[in-house]
Parts: C-alpha cells; structure tokens; sequence
C-alpha cells in the first residue's frame, strides 16, 4: 500500500508570531549595538604640531568618527516598536527603512575597521586649531567591528521584515466570529420558558374581560 505525501500546509499563527519575534529582537540588538559603538573609541588621534609645541594626543569614537551610527541606532529601536505597531505595507516600508539603516551602519564600521576614516568628518584639526598639523589615526578595530555586526543584523531584519511582514499579527489584533461586527460581543441565548397550562379559571377570565372590552367571547 502506497502512501500519499499530506497536503502542504499554509504557515501556522504560531511561526508568523516566531518569526516577528526574531525580526523584533534582531532590529532592537543591531540598534544597541549601534548605540554602544557610538560612544566607544574608534581610534586614537596624534597631532603632531610645529616646534616648539608639543604633539598631543586625542581619542575618537564613533559618533565623532561616523556620525550616522548613532543616528541609525536610534531609528533602529524606534523601527523594532514600529514593526508591531503597524501592518500591511506599512510594515514593508519600516522592513526598507530597517534595511537601509543597517546597511549605512555596516558600512561605517567597515570604513573604520579598514581604516578608511574621513578627517574631515571628525573635525581633528578644527578642534586644534591648527591648519599646518600632521594628524595620524590609528583605528580600533572591536567597536567599528561591532557596528559592522550591527548593520548586518539589521539588513537581516528588514530583509525578514520585507518578505515575511505581511503575513504577521499586528499589535492588538482580536479574532472575532466571521459577520459578527467589530467590537461587539454576542449576547448568550436566554433559555426558553416552560409554557404554563390553561385552566378553567383563566378562560372565565378572559371571558369577562372580553366582555368588559364589548367583545363576544364566544367568537
């Protein structure tokens, strides 16, 4: 007896609500992240300056050294509510959001890790004061290390946000019974009463309030 493989089965409420747990907790890591390596150092700055001054040295972290890091990790943990909060395609636009947020913040920390950091975005020789000054930077790999980490998370995120974010519950969502109106409850059945008999004393009643009517009982 041969068997039959069973039917493929559409995804249960269970995975969706798996599933926008892990794109929540991914978008609210990558976002820490990004915050903690924006306060970190980066690199060590020296300044060497013309005689007699002496050369002086100077730490960078990250929001000096890439200022979009910190301003990714916020909208990250602002997306991670927002991916709960709303449905539809507005849910695949926050997925976008998330994405590109995380591929600017990856790309800073590559640029760092590689040493490719931009003078004239950290400001050194503004803050010295001194045009003719030979400023060397020696990069810190760990903190650009974690951002990089971080933006891959969050393109993750919005990658899972993008694809799968349609078919997820929303904040507050109730399932009520098919054609009953939203908000509303349905009222229980009342039991049904016993009918009481009908004895001679009732219908002389009734024939004497007929009567009092100017109706004919015996019709």
């Amino acid at each position: 007896m041969s068997g039959s493989a069973p039917p493929a089965t559409p995804p249960t409420a269970s995975r969706a609500r798996r599933e926008l747990t892990v794109a929540v907790g991914l978008c609210a890591l990558s976002g820490g992240l990004a915050l903690s390596a924006s306060g970190e150092r980066w690199a060590d700055v020296t300044v060497v300056r013309e005689p007699p001054l002496p050369p002086t040295a100077e730490v960078l972290t990250g929001s000096q050294a890439a200022p979009l890091v910190a301003a990714c990790g916020l909208l990250l943990l602002a997306a991670a509510v927002a991916v709960i909060a709303v449905r539809g395609a507005g849910r695949v636009v926050v997925g976008l959001l998330v994405a590109v947020s995380g591929g600017v913040l990856g790309w800073s920390g590559l640029r760092a890790v590689t040493g490719s950091l931009d003078l004239d975005a950290t400001g050194v020789t503004s803050e010295v004061g001194l045009g003719q000054a030979q400023v060397s930077i020696d990069p810190v790999a760990t903190w650009p290390a974690v951002a990089l980490v971080a933006g891959v998370l969050g393109v993750l995120s919005g990658a899972l946000v993008v694809l799968r974010g349609r078919d997820w519950p929303g904040m507050g969502r109730r399932y009520e019974r098919t054609g009953q109106p939203a908000g509303t409850t349905a009222a229980p059945a009342r039991p049904a009463r016993p009918g009481r008999l009908v004895t001679d004393e009732d219908r002389h009643q009734a024939a004497w309030k007929a009567l009092d009517r100017g109706d004919d009982p015996t019709v």
